[in-house]
């Protein structure tokens, strides 16, 4: 159970990291400032191209939502110790992780440029990934739970 708590902590500070990352982006977007790249050169290529935006919501501003969620649920399972929180955030970082693949084929081969903070978001997507297949594994280890709340 304490490797579990350890694991949903690094959980919770990864999410952390990509909230922060997401939420920056979106901050920039609403008021209409292009961040500058510190490594890659085609930040402002690919935040202001036909792909950056769902309509008139930007694709940073469904990340910072993905993540908060997993803070929460992260967080949850931390003062409640759950697991059904835990395995919900898990699951969650599926569908993350094909968003982030999807996101970055779009950039590789149809932007042809790429942006340092979607590189960001990325990498913290498929660590997530990682770190919720670790706590699949640890969960199946533990006791089924008897209690629905």
């Amino acid at each position: 159970m304490k490797t579990l708590k350890i694991t949903s902590i690094l959980f919770l500070l990864v999410a952390l990291v990509g909230f922060v990352d997401a939420t920056y982006l979106t901050v920039q977007h609403f008021i209409g400032v292009v961040p500058p790249c510190l490594i890659t050169k085609g930040c402002s290529t690919v935040l202001t191209s036909q792909w950056s935006a769902v309509g008139p919501v930007p694709i940073s501003l469904l990340g910072a939502i993905y993540y908060l969620v997993l803070i929460v649920l992260a967080l949850a399972y931390l003062s409640s110790g759950k697991k059904r929180f835990l395995t919900t955030a898990a699951f969650g970082t599926f569908l993350g992780f094909i968003a982030s693949l999807w996101l970055f084929g779009l950039q590789l081969f149809i932007i042809k440029d790429l942006c340092f903070y979607c590189l960001i978001s990325g990498l913290t997507s498929t660590i997530l990934f990682i770190i919720g297949l670790f706590i699949f594994r640890q969960i199946k280890k533990l006791p089924v739970e008897t209690t629905l709340f």
